[in-house]
Protein backbone atom coordinates (compact mmCIF):
# COMPACT_ATOMS: atom_id res chain seq x y z
CA UNK A 1 0.00 0.00 0.00
CA UNK A 2 1.46 3.33 -0.81
CA UNK A 3 0.81 6.27 1.72
CA UNK A 4 1.24 9.77 1.11
CA UNK A 5 3.12 11.49 4.43
CA UNK A 6 0.58 14.37 5.29
CA UNK A 7 1.32 17.10 7.78
CA UNK A 8 -0.93 20.16 8.93
CA UNK A 9 0.72 23.25 6.89
CA UNK A 10 -0.26 26.86 6.43
CA UNK A 11 -1.30 27.67 2.96
CA UNK A 12 -1.60 31.42 1.61
CA UNK A 13 -2.39 32.49 -2.18
CA UNK A 14 -0.40 34.69 -3.32
CA UNK A 15 -1.31 35.89 -6.87
CA UNK A 16 -2.95 38.85 -5.54
CA UNK A 17 0.33 40.53 -4.08
CA UNK A 18 1.96 40.23 -0.75
CA UNK A 19 -1.15 39.11 1.26
CA UNK A 20 -4.19 36.67 0.12
CA UNK A 21 -6.76 34.60 1.53
CA UNK A 22 -4.99 31.89 4.14
CA UNK A 23 -5.96 28.76 5.24
CA UNK A 24 -4.40 26.07 7.74
CA UNK A 25 -5.14 22.12 6.58
CA UNK A 26 -3.64 18.74 5.71
CA UNK A 27 -1.31 19.01 3.27
CA UNK A 28 -0.06 15.72 1.77
CA UNK A 29 3.01 15.08 -0.08
CA UNK A 30 3.77 12.65 -2.87
CA UNK A 31 6.12 10.04 -1.88
CA UNK A 32 9.16 11.90 -4.21
CA UNK A 33 8.51 15.17 -2.34
CA UNK A 34 8.58 16.98 -5.12
CA UNK A 35 4.64 17.85 -5.23
CA UNK A 36 2.55 18.77 -2.59
CA UNK A 37 -1.52 18.05 -2.66
CA UNK A 38 -4.19 20.27 -1.01
CA UNK A 39 -7.79 21.04 -1.55
CA UNK A 40 -8.02 19.05 -4.73
CA UNK A 41 -4.56 21.10 -5.78
CA UNK A 42 -1.07 19.95 -6.58
CA UNK A 43 1.98 22.18 -5.75
CA UNK A 44 5.39 22.68 -7.24
CA UNK A 45 8.47 24.38 -5.57
CA UNK A 46 9.17 27.47 -7.32
CA UNK A 47 12.75 26.17 -6.37
CA UNK A 48 13.67 29.88 -4.82
CA UNK A 49 12.75 32.29 -7.62
CA UNK A 50 9.33 33.28 -6.46
CA UNK A 51 8.50 36.76 -5.08
CA UNK A 52 7.03 36.39 -1.39
CA UNK A 53 6.23 32.45 -2.51
CA UNK A 54 7.55 29.25 -2.86
CA UNK A 55 4.59 27.18 -4.36
CA UNK A 56 2.62 27.03 -7.76
CA UNK A 57 -0.72 25.44 -8.62
CA UNK A 58 0.45 23.19 -11.01
CA UNK A 59 -2.81 23.95 -13.20
CA UNK A 60 -3.39 27.46 -12.83
CA UNK A 61 0.33 28.36 -12.48
CA UNK A 62 -0.63 30.86 -9.30
CA UNK A 63 1.93 31.59 -6.61
CA UNK A 64 1.44 30.40 -3.13
CA UNK A 65 3.11 30.44 0.20
CA UNK A 66 3.54 26.79 1.63
CA UNK A 67 5.65 26.72 5.48
CA UNK A 68 4.77 24.95 9.08
CA UNK A 69 2.42 26.74 10.98
CA UNK A 70 3.98 28.48 13.97
CA UNK A 71 3.67 27.67 17.60
CA UNK A 72 2.87 31.30 18.02
CA UNK A 73 0.30 31.68 15.17
CA UNK A 74 2.31 34.60 13.67
CA UNK A 75 2.16 32.30 9.79
CA UNK A 76 1.98 35.29 7.52
CA UNK A 77 5.00 36.77 6.30
CA UNK A 78 3.94 40.11 6.31
CA UNK A 79 1.81 41.29 9.47
CA UNK A 80 -1.65 41.44 8.93
CA UNK A 81 -5.11 41.23 10.65
CA UNK A 82 -6.94 38.34 8.77
CA UNK A 83 -6.51 35.08 10.64
CA UNK A 84 -6.22 31.85 8.20
CA UNK A 85 -9.43 29.82 8.28
CA UNK A 86 -8.24 26.31 10.32
CA UNK A 87 -9.89 22.87 8.25
CA UNK A 88 -12.20 21.30 10.68
CA UNK A 89 -10.40 18.05 10.11
CA UNK A 90 -7.50 19.37 11.81
CA UNK A 91 -8.56 22.10 14.87
CA UNK A 92 -8.10 19.45 17.71
CA UNK A 93 -4.53 18.82 16.77
CA UNK A 94 -3.60 22.34 15.08
CA UNK A 95 -4.55 23.84 18.47
CA UNK A 96 -3.32 20.96 20.72
CA UNK A 97 -0.19 20.17 18.92
CA UNK A 98 1.00 23.30 17.69
CA UNK A 99 -0.12 26.18 19.72
CA UNK A 100 0.01 24.10 22.95
CA UNK A 101 -3.66 25.22 23.90
CA UNK A 102 -6.87 23.05 24.79
CA UNK A 103 -8.69 23.42 21.62
CA UNK A 104 -12.30 23.99 23.36
CA UNK A 105 -14.28 26.84 21.51
CA UNK A 106 -14.11 28.80 24.67
CA UNK A 107 -10.32 28.54 25.16
CA UNK A 108 -9.67 28.94 21.31
CA UNK A 109 -11.34 32.25 21.62
CA UNK A 110 -9.15 33.51 24.17
CA UNK A 111 -6.27 32.19 22.46
CA UNK A 112 -6.82 34.41 19.15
Amino acid sequence: MDLMKSRIMYIEAKSGGLTGPARIGRVTCSKSGATLYYGGKAFRSLKGSGFKSNYFDVETGEHYRISGPRKDGKDALYATHVRPDIDDDVQHEYWSKIRGVASSSEDVKQVT
